[in-house]
């Protein structure tokens, strides 16, 4: 990467680096760095770990901080679709961390600029490279930049009935829940599955769905409304 690519990056990310070194350093790639062990060269994976942690806080915070009404639960799924790969990898296409790395000759080959899973590592790296360059502040208001219109967008509707279920049953020790499918009917296209969620044995709940995973949910939902005077 030479000069201006890398000042024109700066630009894009809005954060002016005091020690670019960092920023090349997040941006180097383990191929490149084990074609060039003996002149000590270091990849951008330690930059990775500490990137993936700082993403996490910072969007949790950003959701904390903006989303009063949310569950815990509710965030938690909801930073978890926001921080995917497929989000990550999208939002470095945006910077063109892509023309920016530095790979290895057989990554560079291969496709490596324009791999998903290499763009998301390298996002996350860059975000450390800023922090150890300026501390968390800069990095929340890139996460507020990259993750604001994700966080604006009508939430989804995360409720797990079988997690809730597996939470109150679990009061009682020696619970044993277990889901059944019971009866599936229609075309293969268009099937509709009836689950019965079982509890020691006895039937406390059946639902349908056009899956069997929504038809666990829904047996679950039926018997929270049955087991919710009971615990």
């Amino acid at each position: 990467m030479n000069d201006l690519q890398l000042s024109q990056l700066q630009q894009r990310l809005c954060y002016v680096f005091h020690d670019p070194n960092l920023l090349l350093s997040s941006l180097t790639h383990s191929s490149y760095a084990n074609e060039n062990k003996k002149n000590g060269v270091s990849s951008n994976e330690r930059f990775e770990f500490l990137g993936d942690s700082l993403l996490g806080m910072a969007v949790a915070m950003l959701l904390y901080n903006s989303k009063p009404e949310l569950t815990e639960g509710q965030m938690t799924k909801l930073r978890a679709e926001i921080v995917c790969e497929k989000n990550l990898a999208s939002l470095a296409t945006e910077l063109d961390l892509g023309s920016c790395l530095i790979l290895g000759r057989g990554e560079e080959r291969g496709g490596g600029r324009y791999r998903p899973s290499i763009l998301a590592d390298a996002f996350e790296a860059v975000l450390a490279a800023v922090y150890l360059d300026g501390g968390f502040k800069p990095v929340e208001k890139l996460i507020q930049n990259f993750f604001g219109k994700h966080i604006d967008c009508p939430v989804k509707n995360y409720t797990d009935h079988k997690t809730i279920l597996q939470e109150m049953i679990q009061v009682k020790h020696g619970q044993t829940l277990a889901y059944s499918l019971i009866d599936q009917q229609g075309p293969d296209h268009s099937k509709v599955f009836t689950v019965e969620a079982k509890l020691n044995g006895k039937t406390i709940g059946i639902g349908t769905g056009k899956s069997k995973k929504s038809a666990e949910q829904a047996s679950a939902k039926a018997a929270i409304i049955k087991l919710s005077k009971k615990y």
